[in-house]
């Protein structure tokens, strides 16, 4: 039998981290039994690996800097309790090899409560305890060297590894994690996750429409609602995203009701796809987001999200224009005739092309079932 492995994933804001954790998931199939227990609110549309489990939690998000309920069956207090009940008992039924938690300790403190004891009872059991993050951790806190520091010490006392799902060339981990008290923890680079899903090369004249994404849409409004006023000489896609409230997308499609030039659609299976051919990219610039930008090649125009303490896209979005990757539009200056002029001026331009490890679901798979395989001869 394989061994077996328990993912923890919180996602609160967009889908960034659930759907990195179920291209992870696909990828650690083919070595393990692999269980993903997800905490945040899941679209209708998801398509779950083959062979992977699911575990659903009483769904939980973030709204004004607390933790809030998206269950109508639990106030916020009683979904944490019976989350951490769920926890503990799917630990106990699996008895995995290996435990992966997705950002925390570096992240998600307001879930302390379920994920330090999942992890000590894994830690006594033995089970390999590993902590998966992606390539830049949010600043800006008001207390981020108090946070800092007790990431790492919670890392140095409850975790085997760290898995940093980047290429070192773009962003290391240290730029955005500063302790006092250094990591002891190894931490391994995977290169960035992509889902193994192959896309068709770009074709040699982009003819598609120019596509306006923004994720899970949560936070998409404003983008959305610039790009429905934009005039640009080519058609375009809209795309709002699972999670975009409902008054938006009513008043997008307001605006969008006598627009012949745009098409406006609620979901799409693959924004991956639908970039393939498109003129141009606009989005906002989260992890995947990003990624999609670079395996299709598009002509890309980027408004990172911006909220105080959230810098993260913004960062990647400068490391990725210093590149030649994609071009920048600050959320501040975001109107309709900027945004209409700056995608004009992208539509028939060819981004560079960042020679960026992109196999980080890969060597992920190759990484961990060494590490258990360590950790077992030791307690040999």
């Amino acid at each position: 039998m394989k061994p077996r492995l328990l993912f923890h994933c919180q996602h609160s804001l967009g889908l960034g981290h659930l759907v990195r954790t179920l291209a992870l998931a696909r990828s650690l199939a083919s070595a393990f039994e692999v269980t993903v227990v997800a905490g945040g609110e899941l679209p209708e549309e998801l398509e779950l690996p083959p062979g992977v489990e699911l575990v659903r939690l009483p769904a939980l998000a973030l709204a004004d800097g607390g933790l809030v309920s998206v269950d109508d069956r639990f106030s916020a207090e009683s979904a944490q309790r019976a989350r951490g009940a769920v926890v503990l008992d799917t630990f106990r039924r699996l008895r995995p090899d290996v435990v992966v938690v997705e950002l925390f300790p570096f992240g998600r403190k307001k879930l302390a409560g379920e994920l330090v004891p999942l992890l000590n009872e894994a830690r006594t059991a033995g089970a390999l305890v590993v902590s998966s993050l992606r390539d830049i951790l949010v600043r800006g806190r008001s207390d981020q060297a108090a946070h800092d520091e007790r990431a790492s010490l919670t890392a140095n006392d409850l975790f085997d590894a760290i898995l940093v799902h980047a290429d070192p060339r773009l962003v290391r981990l240290d730029e955005t994690f500063r302790p006092r008290t250094p990591l002891r923890v190894p931490v391994q680079y995977t290169g960035f996750v992509v889902p193994e899903t192959s896309l068709p090369a770009p074709p040699a004249e982009r003819t598609g429409p120019v596509v306006v994404s923004a994720g899970g849409g949560r936070f998409g409004g404003a983008l959305l609602r610039a790009a429905a006023a934009m005039e640009v000489d080519a058609p375009v896609r809209l795309v709002a995203g699972p999670f975009l409230p409902g008054a938006e997308w009513d008043e997008l499609q307001r605006l969008t009701r006598d627009r012949d030039d745009i098409d406006l659609e609620r979901f799409v299976p693959s924004i991956a796809a639908e970039l393939v051919s498109a003129r141009a990219s606009v989005s906002q610039c989260g992890y995947n987001t990003a990624l999609d930008l670079l395996r299709t090649r598009v002509p890309a125009l980027v408004v990172p999200f911006a909220a105080p303490g959230e810098d993260e896209q913004a960062l990647r979005a400068a490391r990725l224009e210093r590149l030649g990757a994609v071009r920048v539009l600050d959320e501040a200056s975001l109107t309709p005739a900027a945004l209409g002029a700056a995608v004009s001026g992208l539509i028939g331009t060819t981004p560079a092309l960042p020679d960026l490890q992109l196999d980080g679901a890969t060597r992920s798979c190759a990484i961990l079932p060494e590490l258990a395989a360590t950790r077992r001869r030791g307690a040999a």
